[in-house]
């Protein structure tokens, strides 16, 4: 997988970390992005999960938001994963009180639809663009996405009907955390966006 580019993990909150180390795993360049001109190094970048309203106020704080909305915009190849999920979404339900998003990816989103931190739960997923065996996939006070507009694709739902992976052009967006299970596919798919960028 080496030979993408550099690829940013957004560095102001929430598990940077481990999306650094999967994406290091598999042999990409991978490097936390906290300034504007460490994001225009870079020729992918993954949104972690974290809180949605922190990473939001840090974004804007770091003078990290317009640069972000820009690249989104102009096609750099993002991936966010709960939080970073609600980033790029074009419509949030349930956003605190002046809470900001980037948007970009055509969906409307529900904060912590799943309630509190004890509610979390794990299940498998058939995600069919990665093949078998299914996903493992961790939720921890997740976001689901309500609706899926026209230029965008569910990727997996739950057993009820519900999405929780979506993708729109160079924009990938999971509910779950794949950096947690050891299961390494979907920073694989990313990684392949980035490739044919």
């Amino acid at each position: 997988m080496a030979g993408n580019g550099r690829v940013g993990v957004l560095a102001l909150q929430g598990d940077f970390r481990e999306h650094i180390a999967v994406l290091r795993q598999l042999g990409a360049d991978a490097v936390p992005v906290k300034r504007p001109e460490e994001l225009a190094s870079v020729s992918g970048l993954v949104i972690p999960g974290g809180e949605s309203s922190v990473l939001d106020k840090l974004s804007r704080l770091f003078g990290m938001a317009d640069p972000l909305k820009a690249a989104i915009s102009s096609g750099l190849p993002v991936y966010g994963t709960c939080a970073g999920l609600i980033m790029i979404a074009d419509t949030i339900l349930d956003s605190i009180d002046g809470q900001q998003n980037l948007g970009g990816l055509d969906v409307v989103v529900r904060r912590n639809a799943f309630g509190s931190q004890r509610d979390s739960f794990e299940t498998d997923l058939d995600i069919p663009v990665l093949g078998q065996p299914p996903v493992h996939a961790v939720f921890i006070r997740a976001p689901v996405v309500e609706s899926v507009g026209q230029k965008a694709t569910a990727l997996a739902r739950l057993a009820d009907g519900r999405v929780v992976a979506v993708e729109q052009g160079n924009l990938l967006g999971t509910s779950f955390h794949p950096e947690m299970t050891g299961d390494t596919r979907f920073h694989e798919y990313f990684l392949k966006k980035i490739a044919a960028s």
